[in-house]
């Protein structure tokens, strides 16, 4: 018999997702207080962001949690309810969401105008029978979305949602956000008052989370994610595994960062420009997505060895040169009068402080 598919199945690079088994924290495994600012955006574990709309009272801790009660897994996402809101405006979020690239999505086009059908898949968990949804939203000119509502329970579980084939739906060929996978945990009556759709059509606030529950009930609510795949077809397989390297590699496409937060590392070798400058110029691990924006632990927490022995500290400026692109940076620290015009450089951690010093390169979607 030929080697086939009906032997091989669909193997290889099914997962569009990245950092679905939950194994890269770049940032930290733990965040306290998501909510507080209001503010959408990344917190810990790599390519998952929280949205949140109007302002809520309710808190939740992330957590990258070791699992042992589920095969195959290692890792999870845990969201815990830390402050409970039960006054609950019309328009307060709380996504837990993994945006694409609209050139990772190729594979699900059928035509320039039209996609295949494609299946989502994850193992969740609660402290007790929750309701949650899980939607896929098009967006960049398409402007679509497809929900399903999932009853959580209390012991790890598989649950899928499978988007039909559609027509009209544009996804650009290009690093732009074209496609977002949402796990609605919390909202308002702008978004649960209408009636849940599973099928690809025009956006529709009050349909998109029809019938959930809400993480911010009670303190006592957890969930738990792990394995979250999607892939081309009507049929769930098995969830792709990869290695913690290729994975890190994946996400440092969208974020990297260079020092450490808990020890002494070195940040990079460079030389200085005149008396009250050095200048690092470096590669990138990966190509990222875009030219990422530069942000440094305060100036203080970096120390500079130059080339003749000497030490520099209490560094007073840090900041990245205009020749930053999406494959090399440049970086420089400042303090006037300290360094040796021409001299080298060795930039790391400042043992004398805490946290160290980073430097964080963020091309996130």
């Amino acid at each position: 018999m030929p080697l086939s598919k009906i032997q091989f199945g669909n193997t290889g690079r099914r997962n569009l997702v990245i950092n679905g088994g939950m194994l890269v924290a770049q940032r930290g495994t733990t965040s306290t207080a998501v909510g507080a600012d209001g503010v959408s955006g990344y917190h810990n574990m790599d390519r998952w962001r929280i949205a949140i709309g109007a302002t809520s009272a309710g808190r939740v801790t992330m957590a990258q949690t070791a699992v042992t009660d589920l095969a195959s897994f290692s890792k999870s996402m845990k969201i815990s309810c830390t402050t409970a809101d039960t006054s609950v405006a019309a328009g307060e979020i709380l996504i837990f969401t993994q945006r694409f690239e609209g050139q990772n999505l190729q594979s699900l086009k059928a035509s320039s105008t039209s996609t295949q059908a494609f299946t989502v898949s994850f193992y969740a968990k609660s402290n007790a029978s929750r309701a949650i949804a899980t939607e896929i939203i098009f967006v960049n000119g398409t402007n679509k979305s497809a929900s399903k509502l999932h009853t959580i329970g209390t012991s790890w579980q598989r649950y899928t949602m499978t988007i039909p084939a559609a027509s009209s739906t544009q996804i650009d060929d290009d690093n732009s956000h074209e496609m977002s996978l949402n796990f609605w945990l919390h909202a308002g009556s702008t978004y649960t008052s209408g009636t849940m759709s599973g099928t690809l059509g025009a956006i529709t606030n009050a349909n998109r989370a029809a019938g959930i529950g809400s993480i911010f009930a009670s303190t006592s609510n957890t969930l738990e994610i792990a394995g979250v795949q999607i892939e081309k077809g009507s049929v769930a397989t098995d969830f792709e595994h990869r290695s913690f390297a290729e994975e890190l590699t994946l996400c440092q496409r969208y974020l990297h960062i260079l020092g450490d937060a808990a020890a002494t590392s070195t940040i990079g070798m460079g030389s200085n420009f005149g008396t009250g400058g050095a200048y690092f110029a470096g590669l990138h691990p990966v190509e990222m997505r875009a030219i990422p924006t530069l942000t440094f632990s305060a100036a203080s927490h970096f120390r500079l060895h130059t080339i003749s022995g000497g030490g520099v500290t209490g560094i007073t400026s840090a900041g990245g040169g205009s020749e930053n692109s999406n494959s090399t940076y440049l970086i420089n620290f400042g303090k006037s009068g300290a360094f040796t015009s021409g001299g080298g450089n060795l930039c790391f951690n400042n043992a004398s402080t805490n946290p160290y010093g980073t430097v964080k390169f963020d091309a996130e979607l």
